[in-house]
């Protein structure tokens, strides 16, 4: 049963008291998803929950100039859990994650957790609820200095002594303890690489689960004296990490997105939602794959999609429809295979679900289905399917979102903007470094 705010707090004062609780950590994000923190004493409990805390807003990435910096973090209440790596006795930590609003009370528009709240207001009108699942890969590795792998292991391998099993068992229980369910954890394909899925749930609640999963991954693995990493494409010539996204839109306790006359048992509504993600994947792969290095995963040849098709069975598409089983009627989904473990998450289900219902709404139609391998067609093939390609670079993926009024609706002009400058520098940076490939390869013959 959803608890009104007033019942949530009284909930979390009398938790706070009956835990042992001394602190409680502020938890919100930057407009690039970096987790931003500030802890509080039990103490100000209270008057955070009632008032918010207040911060020098011009100090987090993509916020506001410093003439206007002050602002406040308002506590959700019902995000509340104990950090189970902190020592309970006499000092217990909790968390809460927070909105971020102005002074006078009303919502920052350059919070990224405001940006997908609208987004997710904007499917409410239309009767429909927004239910994700993502699959976060990530890699091991000795240090943070070098992508030294902890194994050769590959896909669901168990090698014995695995130690990378006792770090996913661990991060599992410590994610079961703070209410976080788990489907499924394994080796990935990739030497040093795993997986660990999230059961689905709504995408406010889920990109909440997602900065804690990449804070719980991390912190189990420092303890371990190993390093996890959610990096796109750390290690040359191997797989990269990705994100694949399972989501379907509710209406009520009923899936929208399934019909038992359908093709693929897809409802009408799931194939113009598939389709606006489809159209609209070039342009919002900025914010779905957001750093340079995440242009070194979506290469052909390395399980990542970079062709824009869809199909069932074939995991070389941006976009594959899981199977129907027959009873399960609500696992009918779409599954969006591009974005990578490092974006921002609630920048990213804003966006995709914005390219969704720009497709219900203008009813786009899909392409057929392409249940061939699309990385072995020629480009003639490709060209005369009419099937393209995602952006090849940061710098195109920048180009296109800076077009985009789809992008620009879902974020708002404030975070759209700071965003798109942000990126802009970053590729700027990029392109005027001097690679070691480039000395390797130039120095010796030029």
């Amino acid at each position: 049963m959803v608890k009104s705010r007033e019942e949530a707090k009284a909930f979390v004062l009398s938790q706070a008291r009956e835990q042992d609780v001394k602190f409680i950590r502020m938890w919100f994000t930057d407009i690039l998803g970096f987790l931003k923190s500030f802890a509080i004493t039990i103490g100000e409990l209270e008057k955070a929950l009632e008032q918010g805390m207040g911060f020098d807003g011009s100090s987090i990435e993509g916020f506001v100039r410093i003439d206007e910096s002050d602002m406040l973090a308002m506590p959700d209440p019902s995000t509340f859990q104990l950090l189970p790596w902190r020592p309970r006795e006499h000092a217990a930590v909790a968390r809460m994650f927070c909105d971020i609003v102005r002074p006078g009370g009303e919502p920052f528009e350059g919070d990224p957790r405001f940006v997908l709240k609208r987004n997710l207001a904007r499917a409410a009108e239309l009767g429909y609820t927004y239910y994700v699942g993502p699959e976060l890969e990530f890699f091991y590795f000795k240090s943070a200095e070098s992508p030294e792998p902890l194994d050769q292991g590959g896909y669901f391998d168990l090698i014995p002594p695995d130690v990378a099993s006792d770090l996913r068992r661990d991060t599992v229980l410590i994610l079961d303890e703070m209410g976080i369910e788990v489907e499924y954890s394994h080796h990935e394909v990739a030497p040093s690489q795993h997986e660990i899925d999230l059961r689905y749930t709504d995408a406010l609640t889920m990109a909440d689960n997602v900065m804690t999963y990449r804070v719980v991954v991390k912190q189990v693995a420092q303890k371990h004296g190993v390093y996890a990493t959610f990096m796109p494409k750390p290690i040359f010539g191997v797989n990269g990490s990705g994100m694949h996204v399972h989501q379907s839109l509710f209406k009520g306790e009923r899936n929208a997105f399934f019909d038992k006359k359908g093709e693929y048992n897809l409802s009408k509504i799931a194939k113009y939602y598939l389709a606006g993600l489809l159209k609209h994947a070039p342009e919002i792969t900025a914010v779905t794959s957001q750093w340079v290095n995440s242009y070194k995963r979506l290469v052909p040849g390395y399980e990542a999609p970079v062709y824009l098709s869809w199909a069932r069975r074939n995991r070389s598409d941006l976009i594959r429809i899981p199977e129907y089983q027959p009873g399960r009627e609500n696992a009918t989904r779409v599954e969006y295979r591009s974005p990578d473990p490092a974006c921002n998450p609630y920048l990213a289900f804003s966006v995709m679900l914005a390219a969704g219902l720009e497709g219900i709404e203008k009813k786009y139609e899909p392409p057929e289905p392409v249940e061939e391998n699309v990385f072995e067609m020629t480009e003639e093939e490709r060209h005369q399917r009419g099937i393209s390609t995602l952006p090849g670079s940061l710098f195109e993926a920048i180009e296109l979102t800076e077009k985009s009024e789809v992008v620009k609706k879902a974020l708002g002009e404030h975070v759209f903007n700071s965003f798109i400058a942000n990126k802009k520098v970053e590729w700027d940076r990029y392109r005027t470094q001097i690679t070691d490939y480039e000395l390797k390869r130039y120095l010796p013959i030029l």
